[in-house]
Formats: C-alpha cells, sequence, structure tokens
C-alpha cells in the first residue's frame, strides 16, 4: 500500500474510534483526531486495553508513529 493511500484511508477514520496494537502487546483504543506523515497519532478518550481485557482510560494521548504495529479501523 502505498504512503499516499494509507493516509486517504485514514482521513476517512478521522473521528471515528480506531484499534491501535503498538510494540510491547500493548492495545490502544479511541478516536482519531488526528496524525501526520510520520504515522504519530492524536487520540481523544482513549483507554489501554490490556490482555484480560480490562481498560485503563488514558483521556487525549499522542502516540509515536514508530510504535504502531497496526492500526484497525471502524468495523
Amino acid at each position: 500500500m502505498s504512503e499516499d493511500m494509507v493516509t486517504t484511508e485514514l482521513k476517512q477514520d478521522v473521528g471515528k474510534i480506531v484499534l491501535v496494537k503498538l510494540t510491547g502487546a500493548k492495545m490502544l483504543r479511541g478516536k482519531l483526531w488526528e496524525f501526520d506523515p510520520h504515522m504519530n497519532l492524536s487520540l481523544q478518550d482513549a483507554v489501554e486495553i490490556s490482555e484480560d481485557d480490562t481498560t485503563n482510560p488514558l483521556g487525549a494521548i499522542l502516540v509515536r508513529g514508530d510504535n504502531i504495529i497496526m492500526i484497525s479501523p471502524p468495523a
């Protein structure tokens, strides 16, 4: 997938809830607020989801793009 195609897809998901898988087996869920060409993400109402499905509210956060393994758009 080209970089322009990824950007186009992410633009459609701004304002929607996304699931983000990070290095270190961490998972986040939150409303995609904005992103940049380095895939740094700004999430609103973010929560960390642990392996036993418990959640930890984080609020508004910035996720560095080099820590992101996968971004799952809304279903």
